[in-house]
């Protein structure tokens, strides 16, 4: 498999994990998060993913009002970059161990919509990209439900919008249904892909893991990976010589180097040194827009 000479990064700039605490860094408010887009894309970034947050108390909203005013202040600076909203936010359903089925739903941190309620703000903005979280999964002491009709339903639906999907994988039977969303003709051609690993508890972050489930995409994929903490970095390497694309920032690693606290611009530099260490080059948003079958930039 070929070294991808031709690499995408994508900056993942607030996430919805618990680490507005942990970092200054993280953005919390529209204006915090759109200016974190902008230095993100001078610094190399053609794709932009993007959650939102309270603004108040940082925690992660589905908000469409918030995604707006994202959007917009990015798009009022002229910057030439890719739109990735998560499609995600909505799936989180925290049960009581002992007595799963007492309070169903009514525990805090539960988080639970069906496939088409996760999507009002990719109907308002049709973003380049939203992301399209292919199956359950224990996630961290947590679930994250996804069903298989839930989503169909959300394929449908994202395909009529004429949004580009962006398949998240946590493991590999969620490769193997998104495979069949394709054979379903719930996906169009080229399919995107991003392998996430090293997120507990689906697909370790290992270097034969990945090779794996690069070897089950169907031809012709588009595919990026990433994986958490101190394996961001090392992960970029390990995706860009197995041909992938590449996502660095705040949502998955808060650092550069033990204790050294960064920003999302920081980070994509480092992706950018990396790229072009190993003899690639870094791809402009038209690029990406080519490679992953998106409409040109109006």
């Amino acid at each position: 498999m070929p070294v991808n000479d031709n690499v995408i990064i994508t900056a993942a700039l607030t996430g919805a994990g618990d680490t507005v605490r942990k970092s200054p860094h993280v953005p919390v408010t529209p204006e915090q998060i759109a200016t974190s887009a902008v230095e993100a894309a001078d610094a190399g970034a053609a794709v932009v993913h993007i959650h939102v947050r309270n603004p108040e108390t940082g925690e992660p909203s589905r908000d469409p009002r918030l995604y707006r005013e994202v959007v917009e202040r990015i798009k009022e600076t002229g910057t030439d970059v890719v739109i990735n909203l998560t499609a995600g936010m909505g799936g989180d359903l925290v049960i009581d161990p002992i007595v799963p089925l007492q309070d169903l739903g009514e525990l805090p941190g539960t988080d639970l919509v069906g496939g088409l309620d996760r999507l009002p703000h990719v109907e308002d903005l049709l973003p380049d990209i939203c992301t399209l979280d292919c199956g359950s999964l224990n996630f961290g002491d947590n679930l994250y439900i996804s069903t298989p009709e839930m989503l169909r339903q959300g394929a449908k639906r994202i395909q009529e919008l004429g949004v580009r999907p962006e398949l998240e994988i946590f493991d590999t039977g969620q490769l193997w249904f998104a495979k069949q969303l394709l054979a379903e003709g719930l996906l169009d051609n080229p399919t995107v892909f991003q392998l996430c690993m090293g997120i507990p508890w689906g697909a370790p972050a290992d270097p034969g893991v990945l090779q794996s489930m690069v070897n089950m995409l169907p031809e012709g994929a588009q595919w990026a990976s990433f994986a958490l903490g101190r394996m961001q970095m090392p992960w970029v390497a390990q995706s860009i010589l197995l041909g992938g694309q590449v996502r660095v920032g705040l949502e998955d690693n808060l650092y550069l180097g033990k204790g050294n606290k960064v920003t999302n611009a920081q980070l994509v530099e480092r992706a950018v040194q990396i790229t072009e260490d190993l003899g690639s080059r870094v791809a402009t948003p038209d690029e990406a827009r080519q490679k992953l079958g998106l409409k040109p930039r109006v």
